[in-house]
């Protein structure tokens, strides 16, 4: 594990594990879903020690703050030496509220849905969306 004084976003996102590869983490960053304290970071923009960094994974914007630079992929129980989740409680909410929205799901094995089903699920969904409106 080398520490390294300059060192890109994309590689360490991908070595705190934010991202499972690299090139991924590349990507996110052109396509403008990171940002360090506040201004978008293109892949090469340089990470240091203290900065915000947001992640934008939707639903969701996870929020770091870095405690070390790194340049080396570490184990999952390294990377709390490196940065610190600091993710707001109400982004945590939104993704256990997703993960137990259970509309629209089936039963494995079950098959696609017929026309019907179809209907019945759209039925659903647009009286279940226009509850929320009042």
């Amino acid at each position: 594990m080398q520490k390294s004084e300059d060192v890109r976003i994309d590689k360490w996102l991908w070595a705190i594990r934010v991202y499972k590869t690299r090139s991924i983490a590349t990507d996110e960053c052109k396509k403008g879903r990171v940002s360090i304290n506040g201004d978008s970071a293109k892949p090469s923009k340089v990470v240091k020690v203290g900065d915000i960094i947001e992640v934008r994974k939707p639903p969701i914007i996870y929020r770091y703050k870095v405690k070390g630079l790194l340049d080396k992929r570490v184990g999952a129980q390294l990377v709390s030496d490196y940065m610190e989740n600091i993710t707001p409680e109400q982004e945590i909410v939104k993704l256990d509220m997703m993960r137990m929205d259970l509309s629209g799901r089936r039963d494995r094995g079950s098959g696609r849905p017929t026309k019907k089903d179809r209907r019945t699920i759209d039925l659903w969904k647009n009286s279940y969306d226009d509850e929320d409106e009042f």
